[in-house]
C-alpha cells in the first residue's frame, strides 16, 4: 500500500527494513497486481438518512465516514 501511496522503491525497501530490493520487489508486484486498471477516482455521496444510505449500498457504493450529519459513500469511477 505504501508503495501504491509513494511509487517509490526505495522508500518502501528502508520502512519494511529490507536489506535487499529484490525483496520489496515481491510487495511492489502485489500492489502492481491489486492495482492494475483501477483508477484512484471516487464517485463519492452524502446520504441524509437510513433509506438514502441503503440505496447507496445497494448500488455498490461503500461506507467511508460521517462528516457533521451526513454519512459519506464512495465507489470507483
Amino acid at each position: 500500500m505504501e508503495y501504491h501511496r509513494t511509487k517509490d522503491p526505495m522508500y518502501v525497501k528502508k520502512i519494511l527494513g529490507h536489506k535487499y530490493l529484490s525483496s520489496t520487489q515481491t510487495y511492489i508486484n502485489l500492489e502492481q497486481a491489486l492495482f492494475t486498471g483501477e483508477s484512484d477516482e471516487f464517485i463519492v455521496k452524502a446520504a441524509e438518512n437510513q433509506q438514502e444510505a441503503v440505496k447507496l449500498l445497494e448500488v455498490g457504493f461503500e461506507y467511508v465516514g460521517k462528516i457533521h450529519d451526513a454519512e459519506i459513500f464512495r465507489k470507483r469511477k
